[in-house]
């Protein structure tokens, strides 16, 4: 009875076409990840026109409060090949200035091996910037209260459960500690239309015809067209454990940042 009371309920998470069930869609979204890994990064820069870097560097500079703590804790969810981990990195060499400091490297993680891969091997040369580990952000394997930011670019969207992503980010939060998610939306406004004629028409055959892979790339503006607005994912934050919870629109609101902290 499970499995046929989830089919029937509302998505309260990502459900790739043609799949059932929680289960089913994570290892779809999984493997449509490890396809793309090898063009990831290219492609995310290409089909942004390079505006994904100015994104993850305005989300990591809201945090320097957090960053410029030698024995600051912090975790990057669905982290891909690294990009927002390092984006952090960054922020925190600037805050810290002394290069010999010791400093507790960001915990980078993802369920899809081929990224995990990639974003260890951009890390070579990087002295105090991230260790990267696969692990799957419903079931985080650390204790409760271990980290004092989560943050997330452009992956919570992917998970198959959003309130228990949330739950499980609070459980590795400490007390105060502060959630970060970066996610695409719907526009709205004189852009919409454009917008939405490029995210579901133009990026798809891009992204496909570079990555030799269709799936994700016609997943991607589905995935986004699905996701909670911003309003919503709000009250969701509220209900789950997070206050002071605020968000904000950028790029004709079609990207959205999130924060709040733990109760």
């Amino acid at each position: 009875m499970t499995g046929i009371t989830e089919m029937l309920l509302p998505p309260t998470g990502s459900r790739p076409k043609g799949t059932r069930g929680e289960r089913e869609a994570a290892a779809r979204v999984r493997r449509m990840f490890s396809q793309i890994a090898p063009r990831y990064d290219f492609l995310n820069h290409l089909l942004s026109f390079s505006l994904d870097h100015v994104w993850r560097r305005r989300a990591a500079d809201r945090f320097q409060r957090v960053l410029r703590r030698t024995d600051a804790r912090v975790l990057d969810l669905c982290c891909g090949t690294g990009d927002l981990t390092f984006a952090l990195n960054r922020v925190r060499e600037h805050a810290i200035r002394d290069a010999d400091a010791h400093r507790i490297p960001i915990v980078g993680c993802d369920f899809a091996p081929p990224m995990i891969k990639r974003a260890r091997n951009k890390l070579r040369g990087r002295l105090h910037a991230a260790s990267f580990i696969i692990a799957d952000a419903l079931q985080l394997p650390f204790e409760d209260e271990s980290f004092d930011l989560v943050s997330s670019a452009f992956g919570f969207r992917n998970l198959v459960n959003y309130e228990r992503g949330l739950r499980e980010i609070a459980r590795v939060l400490k007390p105060g500690g502060q959630i970060c998610i970066l996610e695409f939306s719907e526009p709205r406004g004189p852009a919409a239309p454009l917008f939405r004629f490029y995210f579901r028409r133009i990026l798809p055959l891009i992204g496909s015809a570079i990555s030799a892979s269709r799936e994700p790339y016609f997943y991607l503006p589905g995935s986004v067209a699905a996701f909670p607005s911003p309003p919503e994912i709000s009250t969701l934050m509220q209900k789950t454990a997070f206050h002071d919870v605020h968000y904000e629109s950028w790029n004709f609101k079609s990207v959205v940042i999130h924060t709040g902290k733990k109760k």
